[in-house]
């Protein structure tokens, strides 16, 4: 396969000429594949990625100790100052990097391992014991630096570093006499070999440090990667805890809902039903002349009472059933709480009278508070129908307002029969609770579901003290404005 290449020459003022040079397959890119394959063999899936990389070094290791076997052999063999046994001794070396590599390719590790850490040390001394010395003796320190790398059997790997050891200081201590001598014959190719010998040592140093830092380096990436996708799994599943936590919620809410329907429905069924069909066959009795005047006008009264709580019951259903909406503003502004307590004790006056109950309003003018009116005027007119529903006759009722430098405290408090602790609890619950007032009147519990939503929207809420046989006392505070303030809020 031949690769073309193009040299392009631009001159200027002149046409681009090319060039065309035809090349066999690049050099550099062969040695690269060959290096790749070398490096690669043994490589395996059942290997971790740290152990590739020692493999990899050690397979590089071998392949330049076998060109550098080689070059010595040829130097042997090209000297005629060398016998044939001598240049047959000088490749024992070669062959055993062939074996480890062989070993290697054929996933034979730990066979690899000693026959380099064993047979490479002992094919070495075997030449110097023989007398050849070709300055390889810095061999055995290479040997003994690489046992530490590769080797994770501890009594494997002192044997190996003590025999290499030993070796070397046989070799530059003891032994002096050798037969052939590379020194003497040619002490340029001496030094270059120990030179050789030199490179490998820090060549080898540099591939475990050079390897380990890319594994390392690799390994950080990894936690990076893995760090990524763990805070993308922790975003998903606090996603889905929010989901289920929402889930939970809206299931709440729609069973809440649910109830309330179907506490509305009653409502409406019964307890708006009933005093509307009393009202219309009332009319119809009076349309069909089945019922006197002087009797009617006995009955007017009842009528009445019946008119009062129809009317305040629809539009105490109205408000709540806006308030589950969630669809009202609260509209807080600057209000005279005593002129507003005033006014709304003129609207049941006539209900307390009908009992001869006794309003007393404590309760001045020009004190100010941050409130929606709508809202604590529905307020104030529930605690005080409320107040008189369980006041006896000739009772008194007491809507008072006490203020500090901060806040604004609005109280009804009555002479009525007072609520048992059961019932307190009820009522301070999320829960719907009515009985019959002193003259049986009738209710529903939602007034004052309905103050306590109001209030909450107000920043505030209702707190009862009741005591039986001596009445109860129904307050709240709001907040103290000096100036105008208006603010809209939902």
């Amino acid at each position: 396969m031949e690769i073309s290449y193009q040299r392009i020459l631009r001159l200027p003022g002149k046409v681009t000429l090319p060039r065309i040079k035809k090349f066999p397959l690049s050099f550099k890119r062969y040695v690269l594949e060959i290096f790749h394959y070398v490096k690669s063999l043994g490589y395996s899936d059942t290997l971790d990625d740290y152990e590739k990389v020692k493999l990899g070094v050690f397979n590089q290791i071998n392949f330049f100790q076998f060109l550098a076997g080689l070059f010595i052999l040829f130097t042997c063999l090209l000297h005629g100052e060398f016998p044939t046994w001598a240049c047959i001794l000088a490749s024992l070396p070669v062959i055993v990097n062939m074996f480890v590599l062989y070993f290697n390719r054929e996933y034979k590790y730990q066979t690899a391992l000693i026959a380099y850490f064993i047979l490479h040390p002992l094919v070495s001394g075997f030449i110097f014991m023989n007398g050849v010395h070709l300055g390889l003796n810095l061999y055995f320190i290479l040997y003994g630096i690489l046992a530490v790398f590769f080797l994770k059997d501890k009594g494997f790997m002192i044997f190996t570093i003590s025999f290499s050891m030993i070796n070397f200081f046989v070799l530059s201590i003891v032994l002096k006499d050798f037969y052939y001598q590379l020194e003497n014959i040619n002490n340029t190719l001496y030094l270059f070999n120990e030179g050789i010998a030199i490179v490998f040592i820090f060549y080898g140093l540099y591939l475990i440090k050079n390897e380990n830092s890319i594994y390392y380096l690799s390994i950080l990436r990894n936690n990076e990667h893995l760090n990524r996708k763990n805070m993308q799994i922790q975003v998903q599943a606090d996603k889905i805890k929010e989901n289920a936590a929402l889930l939970e919620k809206q299931t709440k809410e729609l069973t809440e809902l649910n109830a309330l329907k179907n506490k509305m429905f009653g409502i409406i069924s019964h307890d708006l039903k009933a005093p509307m069909h009393a009202i219309r066959n009332l009319f119809n009795d009076i349309e069909q002349k089945k019922i006197s005047p002087t009797h009617l006008k006995k009955l007017m009264p009842e009528v009445v009472n019946d008119m009062n709580y129809t009317v305040g019951l629809m539009d105490n259903l109205l408000q709540w059933v806006k308030t589950q909406m969630q669809s009202e503003i609260v509209y807080l502004q600057r209000i005279d709480i005593g002129k507003l307590m005033q006014d709304v004790v003129q609207l049941v006056r006539l209900q307390a009278d009908r009992k001869k109950i006794t309003i007393e309003v404590k309760a001045q003018t020009e004190i100010y508070g941050i409130m929606d009116k709508e809202m604590i005027n529905l307020v104030l007119r529930n605690l005080l129908s409320n107040a008189i529903k369980f006041t006896p006759e000739k009772g008194i009722i007491t809507a008072g307002v006490n203020e500090n430098k901060f806040l604004i405290e609005v109280y009804i408090k009555d002479s009525g029969e007072g609520i048992s602790h059961e019932a307190l609890q009820k009522i301070r619950g999320n829960n719907f609770y009515t009985t019959k007032g002193t003259a049986n009147e009738s209710g529903t519990g939602l007034g004052l579901m309905l103050c306590k939503e109001y209030l909450h929207r107000n920043n505030s809420e209702l707190l009862i003290e009741s005591h039986l046989g001596k009445g109860s006392t129904f307050s709240f505070t709001l907040q103290k404005s000096a100036g105008t303030t208006q603010k809209k809020t939902k």
